[in-house]
């Protein structure tokens, strides 16, 4: 099994910074890939970024975003500390949601998968922007 904790939530105003953590444990070898997604209340869920992490993978360290995030946020790993960040400068009040990440075994290079193509989940941080 995998576990993964996120951090780093806050609250800012708009055009602020904030750095969200995922820190994964338990069978942490089988992991290759990682990503991001938000629910903001009354919406739907929404992938913000991917990434491919497996070193032993052809695709190591592609990123993907989603159109709305492109430029502003930044998805990374630390695969010593098996931890995945997510960099988001100029904030909007529209990224006001519960930021979950997520994780899989395989790599995924067709964009950002769904929600339901990952295998473990984290229980979110949430991320308020006032304007």
């Amino acid at each position: 099994q995998v576990q993964l904790v996120e951090s780093g939530g806050g609250s800012v105003q708009a055009g602020g910074s904030l750095r969200l953590s995922c820190a994964a444990s338990g069978y942490t070898y089988n992991i290759n890939s990682m990503g991001w997604f938000r629910q903001a209340p009354g919406k739907g869920r929404e992938g913000v970024a991917h990434i491919n992490i497996g070193r032993g993978t052809t695709y190591y360290g592609t990123t993907y975003y989603a159109d709305s995030v492109k430029g502003r946020f930044t998805i990374s790993q630390d695969n010593a500390k098996n931890t995945v960040y997510l960099q988001m400068n100029s904030l909007k009040p529209e990224d006001t949601a519960m930021y979950y990440c997520a994780a899989h075994s395989g790599v995924y290079i067709y964009g950002l998968p769904t929600y339901e193509w990952y295998s473990y989940w984290g229980q979110g941080t949430q991320v308020t922007v006032s304007s």
